[in-house]
């Protein structure tokens, strides 16, 4: 009896078969989305084509010394097949956040993943047809008046391909917040979005601080004041316009520290009551 109960024991405590995962060899799709343009005609609405298709990776020269941290991008190959991740780049105007953007999606393409960009319509400082650092490093992009009309644009087929979406000058899309959602949590796409996180006032600026509780990771960058060299973790805005979307170079902005944008954000609100205290006297003369 006593040995009936122990290989009884056994047969349920040892199951009756052995299982060995399946190792799954990742089978990279093509180099980079630009590479299916043949096959769907993706370009075919441009206006000006973009002369350097394919994306090959030495199209981008970065600073050997540039401090980024890649890590947080994860390969698709370790992750289910529709597990998707958001990535925020943010920061103050001049602190590299196209610059991180490019070099990820970069390293994205170099591992064999199918990568396109997308920009605002809005910015158009440097072509439509690039997203351009202001060191001038590029890569081609779409740019769109709204992420909504993306996969429409870009093709089904090609969209279904597309393994990574990067999004720069996020701030301008109001639509951001339900495009990442859509495109992480159900079409199991890698997001990176960099954009500016406050205004020239230090206030939200668009969507992109709504999408940090969505996203897997988020990087806080600084530039450099341009007064004392210190840190800078904000944008002054050096004119007297007040609108909040003004789009605009080292001719309208600055980076500087919490000091000097607290000095200078009263040394510009001074001047611009003088301003309009001279508009006022000349409107009045007669």
């Amino acid at each position: 009896m006593l040995k009936i109960t122990i290989s009884r024991m056994k047969a349920l405590i040892t199951p009756p078969f052995s299982f060995s995962p399946m190792s799954k060899k990742a089978t990279p799709l093509a180099s980079s989305f630009f590479s299916l343009a043949s096959k769907s005609n993706l370009f075919s609405n441009l206006q000006n084509p973009i002369s350097y298709f394919p994306l090959k990776p030495s199209m981008i020269s970065l600073p050997s010394n540039f401090p980024i941290q890649t890590r947080c991008v994860h390969s698709k190959s370790s992750l289910s097949s529709s597990s998707g991740e958001i990535h925020v780049i943010v920061g103050p105007m001049f602190a590299g956040k196209t610059t991180t953007l490019l070099h990820r999606v970069q390293a994205e393409i170099n591992d064999g993943r199918n990568v396109a960009i997308i920009k605002s319509n809005k910015d158009n400082r440097y072509g439509l047809d690039s997203v351009v650092t202001h060191d001038g490093v590029k890569l081609p992009c779409w740019a769109l008046p709204n992420l909504s009309s993306f996969k429409q644009s870009f093709g089904q087929d090609a969209y279904d391909q597309l393994d990574v979406i990067g999004i720069d000058e996020a701030q301008f899309f109001g639509d951001l917040y339900d495009f990442c959602r859509e495109v992480a949590d159900h079409d199991g796409k890698t997001v990176i979005v960099a954009g500016l996180d406050g205004d020239y006032l230090r206030r939200s600026f668009g969507s992109v601080l709504d999408i940090i509780p969505l996203a897997d990771s988020v990087t806080k960058l600084s530039a450099r004041c341009e007064i004392c060299g210190k840190r800078a973790f904000f944008t002054l805005r050096k004119t007297e316009e007040t609108r909040t979307e003004l789009i605009g170079g080292a001719d309208v902005y600055m980076p500087v520290c919490r000091q000097h944008y607290v000095s200078g954000q009263v040394a510009v609100e001074a001047a611009r009551m003088v301003l309009e205290s001279q508009k006022a006297q000349c409107g009045s003369c007669p």
